[in-house]
């Protein structure tokens, strides 16, 4: 059942298992060094789905701070800093990797160890994943769009890489921040490695889940400002037009943020129940796709009844809660179908094969951004046809 407290490491750390550790406030580099040494020179490799777009990739990550509001997660008091990731299309045609010019490290070892353990998976398993984006580059001419991500509770910006490289391919400046005490590991500039500190289950998940989402929220505005300022815009690309993705609680913070500032035109929400936003009383009155694989859930009910803009609810018939995310292609490196018990693993990997759901998850999020922050026509959002027969159209607003 699609709750609240369905995000994952509230059910990994209920599982209490040693098979299972939760990483704690004293992971150190040093462990982080001995995890990825622990994976077993015949485990298999994950490798992110190749991109499917024209344009080759460029990442590079840096810190931001909003000295506009104090952070409410910190143990001192101080402004909210952030990490933000970019990938975006550079002008040459994509190469075939080369050692002179490798693709970037999926994470950082602390990062790593910290995802590692908190989500059960075999240590050392993010230290090789491969991915398509190069550091550096210049971004192509004519970038007009940029993507801001938000990712799920206790997860990470990294885990939704395999669809930032996909947008990036077809013309996006994708932004996916991390949000700092929320993520499960954060690292910074000058070495500090911050681990998430919300509480598993709060007394009160109503006002919990309130507050998080309007620290997201105010966390996207942020980025928001930086893409679109004016002299020194982000990473040097003056956009035009900024939608917003979210994976799990990610979501409803996309949801919120379109619901409360008009810079954003589009929202897309990755199975994320609408809690800690008002967006299923009020709806929304600019574009906004539900893409879901979780059963209908009376949050989403309640958008559609009030929903005024465009608007689409799609199914992705046989997938987990984190088939849009990157973890289906990491699952047999990480060992996750022998670390996780079947109901967790069959409710959040599914039964689709990973390569069919980041094809189809990287088509329709491709589709709705390039229909609506670059207004080209996209069938699919209107029919899914036999090219993609996992999905099913649940529901529809507009032309």
């Amino acid at each position: 059942m699609f709750t609240r407290r369905a995000a994952l490491t509230v059910a990994l750390a209920a599982l209490g298992s040693a098979a299972l550790p939760t990483a704690t406030a004293t992971a150190t580099a040093t462990a982080a060094s001995a995890s990825a040494s622990a994976l077993p020179r015949s485990a298999t490799r994950a490798v992110l789905p190749r991109p499917t777009g024209r344009h080759s990739v460029s990442t590079r990550s840096l810190p931001l701070t909003d000295f506009g509001r104090t952070d409410p997660f910190a143990s001192r008091p101080g402004p909210r800093k952030l990490m933000v990731q970019l990938w975006y299309p550079t002008g040459s045609p994509a190469p075939a990797p080369h050692p002179r010019n490798p693709a970037v490290p999926y994470t950082d070892p602390g990062t790593a160890a910290a995802l590692e353990a908190d989500w059960g998976m075999r240590p050392g398993v993010l230290k090789g994943v491969g991915t398509y984006a190069r550091a550096g580059g210049r971004p192509a001419a004519g970038i007009r769009s940029a993507v801001v991500v938000s990712h799920g509770r206790g997860a990470s910006r990294i885990l939704t890489s395999g669809l930032a490289e996909e947008l990036a391919s077809h013309g996006h400046l994708v932004a996916a921040v991390d949000h700092t005490y929320d993520a499960a590991a954060v690292r910074f500039p000058d070495g500090r490695l911050v681990l998430g500190a919300l509480p598993a289950e709060p007394d009160d998940w109503d006002a919990q889940d309130r507050l998080e989402v309007s620290v997201r929220v105010a966390d996207l505005r942020c980025v928001a400002d930086a893409l679109c300022r004016r002299g020194r815009p982000l990473a040097g690309v003056p956009v035009q037009r900024v939608g917003l993705l979210g994976h799990s609680l990610g979501g409803a913070a996309a949801a919120e943020a379109l619901r409360t500032d008009r810079r954003f035109v589009a929202g897309l929400d990755l199975d994320g129940g609408l809690f800690g936003t008002t967006v299923p009383e009020t709806g929304l009155d600019r574009p906004f796709l539900l893409l879901t694989s979780s059963p209908d859930h009376e949050t989403w009910a309640r958008w559609r009844a009030r929903h005024r803009g465009w608007g689409r609810h799609l199914h992705l018939t046989g997938g987990g809660h984190l088939s849009a995310t990157d973890v289906p292609a990491l699952a047999d490196a990480a060992g996750l179908r022998e670390r996780w018990p079947e109901p967790l693993f069959g409710e959040y990997l599914g039964t689709i094969a990973p390569h069919r759901a980041a094809a189809v998850t990287g088509a329709c999020t491709t589709a709705f951004f390039d229909r609506f922050l670059l207004g080209l026509h996209r069938p699919l959002l209107d029919a899914p046809g036999p090219r993609h027969p996992e999905l099913r159209l649940l529901w529809t607003r507009g032309a």
